[in-house]
């Protein structure tokens, strides 16, 4: 097979590439679209060469949806998937791929619209998806530079300036004077109180202040969403969804500072009842400053599968899950299930994960009801998906 193939661009997939076929083998390409024609330069091999890996590196026949990249380091940067894109576009791509995790993972057809977060500012690049990102992790060259790595590579890119960093991080980068080479280098901004952070490798993390759901929330480290209008956005999501009434009990499992426990514990008032169980102490710890004072919520520093074997509990009103990105997992959803709650609502930043929990939670009585789709994450191929999910009748 030559280095350098002409392909004719076919749907796009999970991860931001689009496949395309060649000599009846599957290729992946990067910074395609769906129906152009393109040169693609081989980039690696699957497994056994079951399929392969490829740059578009020249456009043939352009899909009318494709843009000039806003950023120069566009196509050789490994953080950004779909600059080309326009920014609608970009949305109905993420749609697509939403629904076909979830046809082919979860078993079901729904319909999917993938949300615009609205702005915080009135800063129109943020609105065309630049400027949003408030968390950045950085690596630097052993010269010192600091870039990004490329994709799939070790190797690091050194980058004047990321087009996705909100101004904030863009300003805490130029007035540090010097990078450790070879090293991480964690930048995070808060839009609503102007604190920021730059911390170096494994330097304790700096605690930031933010504001989300009408209330101040104290945030150490990385457990908060990186779009400024995401936490506001899933919050209301949410609380929609789940419709969480007085006197109700619900778990919020994989709580973090809890930014869903706290609106949760308002609506349930002081008859009501909500445990918060996250793992990491520093989340815990600012949970205690931010939600504490509710008599109504009880904080428990527990790996969540081991909450869940060893709570006394028989039965709960509702469910909030929000896992990381492998998803909640067999093990978690069957315990969740026997608590036989009228609810769950699914907070998952993997549409993949997602989908292989719905044919896990459908094997326990409980079907989706409804999904909403965010676009907390402008030109690179995530999304954010809130799911419900509802105990089938009898």
């Amino acid at each position: 097979m030559s280095d350098t193939l002409t392909l004719v661009v076919g749907a796009v997939a999970h991860g931001g590439h689009c496949v395309a076929r060649h000599e009846g083998r599957v290729v992946f390409v990067r910074h395609a679209l769906p129906g152009e024609t393109v040169k693609a330069v081989i980039t690696s091999f699957g497994p056994k060469g079951r399929y392969v890996r490829a740059d578009a590196v020249d456009v043939i026949v352009a899909s009318p949806s494709r843009v000039t990249p806003p950023c120069r380091y566009a196509g050789r940067c490994g953080g950004c998937d779909w600059q080309h894109a326009e920014i609608g576009y970009q949305r109905q791509l993420k749609a697509d791929v939403v629904k076909e995790q979830l046809r082919r993972l979860g078993g079901i057809e729904m319909d999917v619209t993938v949300e615009p977060v609205e702005s915080l500012t009135s800063d129109d690049l943020e609105a065309r998806g630049l400027h949003w990102r408030t968390r950045v992790a950085f690596s630097v060259d052993e010269s010192g530079e600091l870039g990004f790595r490329r994709y799939r590579s070790h190797e690091v890119l050194a980058v004047d300036e990321c087009l996705i960093a909100h101004p904030l991080v863009t300003e805490a980068v130029s007035n540090t004077p010097t990078f450790p080479p070879g090293e991480r280098v964690e930048v995070a901004a808060s839009v609503t109180s102007g604190e920021t952070s730059v911390t170096f490798g494994k330097e304790r993390a700096t605690t930031l202040h933010e504001r989300a759901a009408s209330r101040e929330w104290q945030v150490t480290g990385g457990f908060w969403q990186v779009h400024p209008g995401a936490a506001d956005a899933l919050v209301g999501a949410v609380q929609d969804l789940l419709q969480p009434a007085t006197g109700e009990h619900v778990l919020d499992l994989y709580s973090g500072v809890g930014l869903f426990a706290g609106p949760i514990a308002d609506a349930v008032g002081v008859g009501g009842r909500v445990d918060a169980v996250e793992s990491a102490g520093q989340a815990v710890r600012d949970a205690r400053v931010n939600i504490g004072e509710s008599p109504q919520v009880h904080l428990h520093q527990l790996d969540v599968m081991r909450f869940l074997k060893e709570t006394k509990l028989r039965r709960c009103d509702a469910v909030v899950l929000d896992p990381p990105r492998a998803g909640a997992g067999r093990g978690v959803l069957e315990r969740v299930t026997r608590l036989s709650p009228r609810a769950i609502c699914y907070v998952a930043c993997d549409p993949a994960s997602l989908g292989r929990d719905v044919a896990v939670l459908a094997g326990w009585g409980y079907s989706l009801a409804q999904v909403r789709v965010f676009d907390l994450f402008p030109m690179t191929h995530h999304v954010e998906c809130v799911a419900l999910f509802e105990r089938a009748s009898g």
